[in-house]
């Protein structure tokens, strides 16, 4: 190209690039009301949001990303965890978690009723947001040690995804017709997912108590006098325990508050009656 070519070419180039520019911005202000859940901010998501700051919870915590990592990201808490267990961890964070085991610690806040369930009204407003999956970072923090072990929980939950595995899918054909592989993929993938809350790591107590060997204890639940549910089977109070988390709540432990399971109870709307067959076909393998 000579040098009138050149300058043409230039200036066309630059005229696209500026055109192009300018429609995405328009197009992303014509959706930011609906990608920032704007719609849904209320008075209450507003009083939480000044508890966020006045609280700084951003030094430990980060929201899509933003903030510090000592303690883990809060963007979708409310889908993870729920309010039942929110409320209660927010009104004393000592009895979810040691010290001397985890070597980091909630400080207590000294909330309010009415501050708590702002706060949580903020997080949920923040867990609409539509943030295309970022940050892709776990809830888990991953880093503590299994005590008595020189293991992290994401090691002894890898030993143990893999060693149970290879147990439940050996001498299969094909995992499109094999129940206990398409409930592992629905365990690690389902909304929230199980494994956000569940360890398959015999002794790793998260959220909720550890799945290894679920199906032993079940059996022990059925046959006591405590339990009160409807399942007469292993499968059937794996599915009970799915659908319907507080119909038998384990005893002596911090996994539920007032006889109501930390558990979120949507899963018998958002599964199929399949879906829950292939979860308790894949939590009856875990031994």
């Amino acid at each position: 190209m000579n040098k009138r070519q050149t300058r043409l070419f230039a200036g066309a180039a630059t005229a696209v690039s500026a055109l192009v520019f300018l429609v995405l911005t328009i197009d992303s202000h014509r959706q930011f009301g609906k990608l920032t859940n704007a719609d849904n901010i209320t008075p209450a998501v507003s009083r939480g949001k000044d508890i966020w700051h006045a609280k700084n919870c951003i030094n430990c915590h980060t929201l899509f990303g933003e903030g510090a990592y000592y303690a883990p990201d809060l963007t979708k808490i409310t889908q993870l965890r729920g309010n039942t267990y929110l409320e209660a961890f927010l009104r004393d964070p000592s009895k979810f978690y040691d010290e001397a085991k985890y070597r980091r610690v909630m400080p207590a806040q000294n909330l309010s009723d009415t501050e708590i369930l702002d706060l949580i009204a903020f997080l949920d407003w923040v867990s609409k947001v539509d943030n295309q999956g970022w940050p892709p970072r776990p809830i888990l923090v991953a880093g503590a040690t299994i005590p008595g072990t020189d293991r992290t929980v994401a090691q002894q939950q890898s030993v143990a995804a893999t060693s149970n595995t290879q147990a439940a899918t050996a001498g299969s054909v094909s995992t499109a017709d094999d129940p206990v592989a398409l409930g592992q993929a629905l365990f690690n993938s389902v909304s929230p997912s199980c494994n956000a809350c569940h360890s398959i790591a015999p002794g790793v107590n998260m959220v909720g108590p550890s799945l290894a060997g679920v199906s032993a204890r079940a059996q022990q639940i059925i046959s006591s006098h405590a339990y009160k549910g409807q399942a007469k089977d292993v499968a059937g109070y794996i599915r009970e325990s799915i659908h319907d988390p507080s119909a038998y709540v384990v005893t002596g432990a911090s996994y539920s508050a007032n006889g109501i399971s930390f558990m979120p109870n949507t899963y018998g709307q958002s599964l199929k009656p399949e879906q829950l067959d292939y979860l308790a076909a894949y939590l009856g393998s875990l031994k």
